[in-house]
């Protein structure tokens, strides 16, 4: 009877243990063959399960959609020790696009600390649901993403339209590559197409070790392949948090596609177990393949349609070539673009100027499109935007507004040249500034550093042209993106304002009725940060923080050290200790008139007021700058007033802050103890 006890005993036992056991292994892994199963998703936005347990983030019904779908539980690592610190995962996904070859935007495997991305924090489109336009790039976001990627963004340094990336805290990777799997048998990579609507595995893998996350792709029924696609020098213990959780983040655009996961599995102990293929969901089809003998066709008709498809073929190839030939260079022209008066320019003239849009004639890159450096035939360098456009009616607004920019007359403004319009595509022609850009001048060329008092000139000018758009013109003109990018430096360094793509028109003594926020986080007035509403003061702004800029050679927000310092907030400090002229630049080395430094970066921070009542308007900006003092009655302002109106607000430029508010109080406050 003892014995039969004992025996009892020890299966009870012999159970917990396996049972403990059981459970230790689901706290480390998990595998899902079917998304039905237990536990369930956490999911939101578009996603949803198929009854045969198929997980889709997005569909094609309507554009702008978001979809993730979370492990319902979060997972601890081991952050405090960077060797012990690893995951594994391996999933199949599918993307089918809502036409062939043309969808959006793509999906990404996370590691995120929250298992809510609201739709305030995370953008559709091209930031995957995962950021937006002001947290991207936030080293708080304490997030890893291995995007798939489907469209090309050249916001992010997308290297091309079917790529794979390791981002960490931003949509700008830190490594990339097309899309490709080495082919263990033929010792070479093949290109892989995401979007191809067929099932590709990928696996992910990271070692605290050795501080490589690994990522691996190849089509469903290729084993994993010997090389990893992607393997970059990554310690994921000082970025991500001890809790996280592992989820699947898709998003579309106006291009919208189908993203589907068949199956997943997770380890973040040792190696995530192999999916079963055969166990998988199928995907959904269009049509249903013959079900009947009868219903297949026969030989003799087979070989009737393709040889009826075959000339239907060579005589779309042969059209197709004739009438490429005759509208290589076929322009559109409309009776209302008389009135512009702006020189036209012959598609084929631009297209041998830039010899046929090479790459490397290519000096610059924007939101717009590419600029290519041209010669035209009578040896007169021209710089050439092309833009294209998927609107036609948003190609007329374009026509109607840039090309109203050619009666524009100032040295410091970019001189458009001319025009050329096409189908879908617009040629803007402008003046070549061989010394590019003030913005690569300031952060990446090495070779050549201007002084102060080349600084100061580029200011002056472009004051100058900035009033030459707000006040001498006969319509007002916003520009809504000032900043060094948009800055050209001809021959002689002068300064030029140039890129009207966002600016906008309206007439003296009215109000601008664009609402639509535009313009370059960490320019933008916090006025337009919470209304939309642009003026002449939110320019003036812009403005304000391009001195700043110029004068201390910073970004307006930048690191330093470990935290992100406000470039406002720190001359604002500067001046406070009452070493306003300690924020210049140091490839300065000290050599420039203090006086003039000094009234710049006061000016800066005066500009850059939260309160657009105390802003100057452009023409007084330059009475400043060529007087050298600036009024007191202009530096005291209702700072209290700026406080309350600007503090509660819940969408803010990061450099209006209370901090900075207070460091401005307390640096006008020393200069009036001062006497001044």
């Amino acid at each position: 009877m003892g014995a039969a006890l004992r025996s009892v005993y020890f299966c009870i036992l012999f159970c917990i243990s396996l049972i403990s056991f059981a459970l230790a292994r689901d706290a480390d892994q998990f595998i899902y063959h079917r998304f039905y199963e237990h536990p369930q998703l956490h999911r939101d936005g578009f996603s949803s399960v198929h009854s045969n347990g198929l997980l889709q983030l997005t569909n094609t019904v309507r554009g702008q959609q978001v979809g993730h779908a979370f492990y319902p539980f979060p997972l601890k690592f081991n952050t405090c020790s960077s060797q012990t610190f690893s995951f594994s995962t391996n999933f199949v996904f599918a993307i089918i696009p809502e036409f062939l070859s043309f969808g959006g935007q793509g999906m990404a495997f996370v590691l995120s600390p929250t298992i809510s991305l609201s739709k305030r924090e995370a953008f559709p489109s091209a930031y995957l649901g995962l950021f937006n336009f002001s947290n991207n790039g936030q080293s708080t976001k304490h997030i890893l993403a291995i995007e798939l990627d489907t469209v090309k963004n050249f916001d992010f340094n997308d290297i091309d339209n079917n790529h794979v990336g390791i981002d960490v805290n931003s949509l700008i990777s830190n490594e990339s590559a097309s899309a490709a799997y080495f082919s263990n048998k033929e010792g070479m990579n093949k290109n892989l197409k995401l979007m191809s609507g067929d099932p590709i595995q990928i696996w992910i893998d990271y070692r605290g070790d050795e501080k490589l996350p690994n990522v691996t792709i190849a089509p469903i029924k290729i084993p994993k392949p010997n090389r990893p696609l992607l393997s970059t020098h990554i310690d994921l213990s000082r970025i991500l948090l001890e809790t996280m959780y592992v989820d699947f983040s898709a998003s579309t655009g106006s291009l919208k596609s189908n993203h589907y996961i068949l199956g997943w599995s997770f380890n973040k102990s040792g190696q995530a177990i192999n999916l079963d293929i055969s166990s998988l969901p199928r995907l959904p089809v269009l049509s249903s393949p013959p079900t009947k003998e009868t219903d297949k066709p026969q030989p003799r008709l087979v070989i009737f349609i393709f040889l009826v498809s075959l000339v239907i073929v060579l005589i779309t190839i042969g059209a197709a070539v004739y009438i490429v030939r005759q509208k290589k260079y076929e322009e559109i022209y409309e009776n209302r673009e008389r009135e512009y008066g702006p020189q036209r320019f012959t598609s084929r003239n631009l297209y041998k100027a830039t010899k046929g849009f090479k790459e490397k004639e290519v000096i610059g890159k924007g939101g717009f499109g590419k600029v290519y450096r041209g010669v035209l035939p009578s040896n007169v360098q021209v710089a050439v935007k092309r833009v294209s456009h998927d609107s036609e009616q948003g190609m007329k607004e374009f026509v109607a507004e840039v090309v109203s920019m050619r009666r524009l007359r100032h040295k410091n403004l970019v001189k458009l040249l001319g025009y050329c319009r096409r189908k879908g595509e617009f040629l803007l022609v402008y003046d070549y500034m061989p010394n590019g850009s003030l913005d690569k001048i300031l952060y990446c060329n090495t070779n050549l550093n201007l002084n102060s008092f080349q600084r100061f000139h580029i200011i002056r000018g472009v004051s100058s042209g900035l009033l030459n758009l707000h006040e001498d013109w006969e319509q007002v003109v916003l520009h809504r993106d000032i900043k060094p990018a948009n800055v050209l430096l001809d021959n002689d360094m002068n300064g030029r304002l140039g890129d009207f793509g966002l600016a906008r028109l309206y007439d003296h003594g009215s109000t601008p009725q664009t609402t639509r926020l535009v313009g370059t986080f960490g320019y933008m007035a916090p006025e337009l940060m919470k209304m939309g509403m642009a003026s002449t003061s939110t320019d003036v702004y812009a403005f304000g923080v391009f001195m700043l800029e110029v004068a201390c050679g910073r970004r307006p927000i930048g690191p330093q050290g470990l935290a992100t310092v406000i470039l406002v907030d720190w001359v604002a400090d500067c001046w406070k200790r009452g070493a306003i002229v300690h924020a210049s630049d140091p490839r300065l080395g000290g050599l420039y008139a203090e006086e003039q430094m000094e009234l710049v970066l006061k000016l800066g921070i005066l500009f850059s007021h939260p309160n657009p009542a105390a802003r100057p308007s452009m023409r007084q900006v330059i009475q400043y700058l060529d007087g050298g003092v600036i009024p007191l009655e202009v530096v005291v302002v209702d700072l209290v007033t700026a406080i309350n109106e600007v503090s509660d607000s819940e969408i803010l430029v990061p450099s209006v802050t209370r901090s900075s508010i207070v460091h401005t109080m307390s640096a006008i406050d020393s200069i009036l103890m001062a006497g001044r």
